[in-house]
């Protein structure tokens, strides 16, 4: 990873998804980490890691939204892209309640996704003073 640069933290308990995403996060450019659980991610996150979640919302073990609500009591405040393929009223509810920073339902667009990736891994801009 180059020094400053955001890693895409895949988490996903299907390998196939996991692989595909890793594969488009590089021909993007964009250094990224694949783990199968939320579990998994939490054992290697250091507390100075910087990037973006891509997580699938319905996993065995702790979900996406679960992993969200844990990270953001432990005061890590990485952005949450949340993928489902159980898309409803209420998942996208669940998410937007979350704070995701972008929900889709797979298959996803991948443009769509990069989109909303590098997106939520612009570093805050402070507001012009009125």
């Amino acid at each position: 990873m180059t020094a400053g640069q955001a890693t895409i933290y895949i988490i996903d308990d299907d390998a196939s998804v996991r692989r595909a995403l890793v594969r488009v996060m590089t021909q993007a450019g964009l250094p990224s980490e694949a783990f199968e659980s939320a579990e998994a991610f939490l054992a290697a996150l250091h507390q100075d890691d910087r990037g973006c979640i891509v997580a699938d919302m319905t996993m065995p073990g702790m979900s996406g939204l679960d992993l969200k609500g844990l990270l953001e009591s432990a005061s890590v405040h990485l952005p949450l892209v949340l993928l489902t393929a159980h898309d409803t009223d209420e998942t996208r509810a669940a998410a937007r309640n979350a704070g995701a920073a972008a929900y889709f339902r797979k298959p996803v667009d991948i443009q769509a996704l990069l989109d909303a990736v590098r997106w939520a891994c612009q570093p805050a801009t402070p507001k012009d003073p009125l």
